[in-house]
């Protein structure tokens, strides 16, 4: 049987573990009341029966100890506790405070069990209420801002209608909208644009002014704000307030729009204008086709925003309950345990008041609950239950056991085939390692550190999965990530020994070295391959996150994309690789089986600058776009850190060509001021370590793991790893065969730190997460509120 404790830190929620009853303080109080309850020594108990034996014995005696045991079980049966409610000072909460009734051989023991029992009842009430307040909040502003998308939405269908039946008419009630951006940037909210559109009324008919002051009415009652608002009233009155150049009153409308999807840029998503939501579409446009398309795609847009803050706030909300439930459940086990230490009945009173507090007896949650499913439903699902609940509570993934017979099978193949390959180029002479083997090397070491990752986040209970945004029903599990791993080095070992028993077998070497270049093919076929199969999401997501990746600054800069464009400062090597073999066969150098010759050419040259300067640059661009949208000088300083890289990284290049004194100069400052820029980058800002005032000394105050002695060894294998550049500029000389073999080694203790370093950064992240109680990811809504400016 699983104990209650190891259950509790299993199912509780990472991001409100300090909200949580501390139930293991609690157990060991429980134990100090049971230590102090220890039975008297054997002398004590000896001398206490000869002092009563002196007097003798009675016949009374059975009676006496009859009574004296019922006296003793109708005091373990009355009350022995009193739990009080009280204000607290300065707030509105309700606090508990338990007064000790019945007197205990260990009373200091006892009332310190109940004075602590007491503040985690009162922490987890006020931070249940808080969670509760705010959730609330979130509801009433997601319900405003559906008031307004359906209103918009029949605002759009009555238009349509009315420009069909009114074929000759080509204009439409209304008159003409001017439409200014005013974008304001914000510490946090880049992402969000102010578009003004002015509803200018000239003479129009008194039944369609109506219909727009019916819309405006509308609008106006949900919130949307309106930047001359006095300018309706004198329309109304047939005023002239707000006249243009034209004297034509003018009135205009504010509605803010932010991005509805990270990979979206500004520009593309703040363009939901009041013209084109209730104007017709503009003259030339045959028809009115083209303009409702734009119209309903826009409409879908915020819609697809609205829906998305509605499933967040449901998951919010179950977070909440179960967060409830857990804490009901621990008061309950906890008071149990006193219960049989102290021999006396305390629960059932305290009990009766824990199911009174606020987190028990409120129902909010759950009736709020109960309005999303039936608002998604109806607005989102078509009245279709079955579809809410496949995006309200999605299903998780079964782990199969299939996947872990899958990788067992793939590592031994792998294991076989490549000792196969040994020595069959052992006894032909021909072993030698080619640029497309590095390749397949490099990127299999990383879904193996990925995968060994996905482990450690998961033993650890880092919720990856929140923080990098991925959906838990299709993201990778680790076993996932050994299997595409194995798979991948069998197939490439697989080809590797096709390609030797080809070579041996006397073709020509033309037709032999095309099989790396088929077997790339068809793994670039299989990533981008559309059907449903092999781990379709994951692929896709990973597409995106790279057209993310390199057309920064233009897209929205998310965790993931900063996570995996460090993963490619980790790859330049691979990033060379993959230069080298597309020469190879690109080039048609394959002809002649002269490896040489892509290395003698300028161009390739200056192209090895462009690709070692690539990630380093994407990550700059990053930070420069993030800067940007939060004004935080931080971003700069990192920036700095990938342009130091970069100076670096074109320092040892020039210094591989031009061995002088005077570059090797060079290389050892760049260098060394990189490295030390990079590390205290590594240690201070994503990490969190080395911090002098932390009671961990120079670590951080929360850690995840327990053994201290690991972040220090991790801190020195992280200096050791960052300072292999040393090699290029020492001077040592190998053959050809040799030296490769050394720069594909010291390219995969990068990978190995990469993997390293990742742990430690998400630990960051989620200890942060923790820090601040987030579990919920904010959302943004279409349109803001009228108070909101």
């Amino acid at each position: 049987m699983v104990k209650f404790s190891k259950e509790l830190e299993a199912q509780l929620i990472p991001e409100w573990k300090e909200a949580f009853v501390n139930y293991w303080q609690l157990k060991k109080q429980v134990k100090k009341i049971k230590l102090a309850r220890k039975p008297k020594p054997p002398q004590q108990v000896a001398n206490s029966i000869n002092t009563s034996s002196e007097f003798g014995f009675s016949i009374f005696d059975p009676i006496r100890s009859y009574f004296s045991s019922a006296r003793s079980s109708s005091s373990t049966t009355a009350e022995i506790i009193k739990v009080r409610r009280k204000m607290m000072a300065g707030s509105d909460h309700e606090v508990y405070q338990t007064d000790l009734v019945h007197l205990f051989s260990e009373e200091d023991e006892v009332k310190a069990f109940f004075e602590k029992l007491d503040g985690e009842l009162n922490k987890v009430n006020q931070f249940y209420m808080a969670k509760e307040k705010e959730f609330m909040q979130r509801g009433d502003i997601l319900n405003k801002q559906l008031d307004i998308l359906m209103d918009l939405k029949r605002i759009l269908s009555e238009n349509r209608r009315r420009v069909k039946s009114s074929s000759n008419n080509s204009s439409v009630s209304g008159g003409v909208f001017s439409r200014s951006w005013s974008s304001s940037p914000r510490s946090s909210d880049f992402s969000e644009s102010g578009l003004e559109s002015e509803l200018t009324g000239g003479e129009t008919p008194k039944s369609e002014q109506s219909e727009t002051e019916e819309v405006i009415a509308a609008l106006e009652k949900n919130g949307v704000s309106f930047v001359n608002s006095n300018t309706r009233t004198k329309m109304k009155k047939g005023g002239s307030g707000g006249n243009n150049n034209n004297n034509k009153p003018k009135m205009a409308l504010r509605v803010d729009i932010p991005a509805t999807t990270p990979t979206r840029t500004i520009t593309a998503v703040t363009s939901m204008l009041w013209e084109d939501l209730i104007n017709n579409p503009k003259k030339g446009e045959s028809g009115g086709g083209g303009g409702d398309h734009i119209n309903r795609k826009k409409i879908q847009c915020a819609e697809k925003m609205i829906r998305s803050a509605f499933v967040e706030l449901y998951r919010g909300l179950g977070l909440l309950k179960t967060y409830s439930s857990l804490n009901m459940v621990a008061f309950t086990k906890i008071l149990k345990k006193f219960d049989k230490v102290a021999n006396q009945q305390a629960s059932p009173s305290y009990l009766r008041e824990v199911k009174k507090s606020h987190f028990i007896s409120s129902d909010k949650a759950v009736r709020l609950m109960d309005e999303v499913e039936c608002i998604f439903t109806k607005h989102f699902a078509n009245n279709d239950r079955k579809k809410t609940m496949k995006f309200l509570r999605p299903q998780q993934q079964k782990e199969s056991h299939m996947v872990t017979f899958f990788v067992g099978l793939f590592t031994g193949c792998f294991v076989s085939l490549f000792s196969v390959y040994a020595i069959l180029a052992h006894l032909s002479g021909i072993f030698s390692p080619t640029t497309g083997r590095s390749v397949f090397a490099l990127l299999s070491l990383h879904l193996f550190m990925y995968g060994c990752n996905l482990f450690m986040w998961k033993a650890t209970r880092i919720n990856h999965n929140f923080i990098f945004e991925f959906q838990p029903s299709n993201s990778l599990k680790y076993r996932d990530s050994f299997l595409i791993c194995t798979t991948f080095m069998t197939s490439v070992v697989g080809a590797m020994v096709i390609h030797l028993l080809l070579r041996a077998a006397g073709f020509s070497p033309s037709q032999v070295d095309a099989i790396p270049g088929v077997l790339i093919l068809i793994f670039i076929a299989l990533l981008i391959c559309p059907f449903d199969i092999l781990y379709r999401p994951t692929r896709y997501y990973f597409l995106r996150i790279m057209r993310n990746i390199a057309c920064s600054p233009l897209y929205k800069v998310l965790l993931v994309d900063i996570f995996m464009a460090d993963q490619l400062t980790s790859q330049i090597p691979l990033l060379r690789h993959m230069e080298s073999t597309a020469c190879y066969f690109i080039a048609g150098t394959f002809k002649t089986h002269r490896y040489e010759t892509c290395n003698s050419g300028k161009l390739y040259r200056d192209l090895v600058y462009l690709i070692s300067f690539l990630p380093y640059y994407w990550r700059a661009m990053q930070c420069l776009r993030r800067y940007i949208e939060e004004s935080d000088v931080n971003q700069l300083a990192n920036m700095g850190k990938y342009v130091s890289a970069m100076l670096a990284a074109g320092a040892r290049l020039t210094y591989a060509k031009k061995e002088n004194h005077l570059w090797f100069a060079i290389v050892l400052v760049t260098s060394a001021f990189a490295t030390i820029y990079q590390l205290y980058w590594d240690f201070v800002k994503d990490w969190g370590l080395l911090n002098p005032k932390s009671k961990n000394k120079w670590l951080r105050d929360d850690l995840i793991l327990k053994n201290k002695s690991i972040y220090y060894m991790s801190i020195g294998l992280n200096v050791v790893l960052r300072v292999a550049w040393v090699e290029t500029v020492m001077g040592f000389r190998f053959k050809m065969v040799e030296s490769r073999m050394l720069d594909f080694f010291l390219a995969s203790l990068e990978v190995i730190r990469r993997g390293h370093w990742n742990f430690y950064r998400l630990e960051n992240e989620h200890v942060s997460n923790v820090g601040k109680c987030k579990a919920v990811k904010p959302v943004t809504v279409p349109f803001r509120d009228a108070d909101s400016d």
